[in-house]
């Protein structure tokens, strides 16, 4: 049986853009998009989490918010079980630590980007909630 990841995504808003960020030449799936975040680590909910990470991947802060969806994907490494948040960055100054690139992308338009499989549900739920 395959290893359960169990990982948090951000979805950070700006009005009607969202941003993605594109994962890095070091990261499995290279090039993809994702919604930033990483892994949660034991003892931490799932909100914790995603703080953590984001001042880790993106050095900011975030104002976390309500949950977007749950999704599963099965890949070669694992199972991913992605949770992601609606979130609000405190300032709009990001760094990148992880990522080779990240942007703000309007909400009609996040379907354009070749996402991580994990993320696409979110994505469209993203759209529909949003667009």
């Amino acid at each position: 049986m395959k290893k359960r990841i169990n990982v948090v995504g951000a979805v950070l808003t700006n009005g009607s853009q969202v941003l993605a960020a594109q994962r890095g030449p070091d990261m499995s799936l290279t090039g993809m998009w994702e919604f930033p975040g990483g892994k949660i680590e034991e003892g931490e909910t799932p909100k914790e989490a995603l703080f953590r990470e984001l001042e880790e991947e993106l050095n900011c802060a975030a104002t976390i918010g309500d949950e977007v969806t749950t999704t599963e994907y099965e890949y070669d490494f694992g199972i991913v079980v992605l949770t992601t948040f609606f979130a609000t960055l405190e300032d709009r100054k990001i760094e990148l630590t992880e990522h080779a690139e990240a942007r703000w992308v309007d909400v009609e338009n996040l379907d354009q980007l070749d996402w991580a499989p994990a993320d696409i549900p979110a994505v469209q739920r993203v759209m529909s909630v949003l667009g």
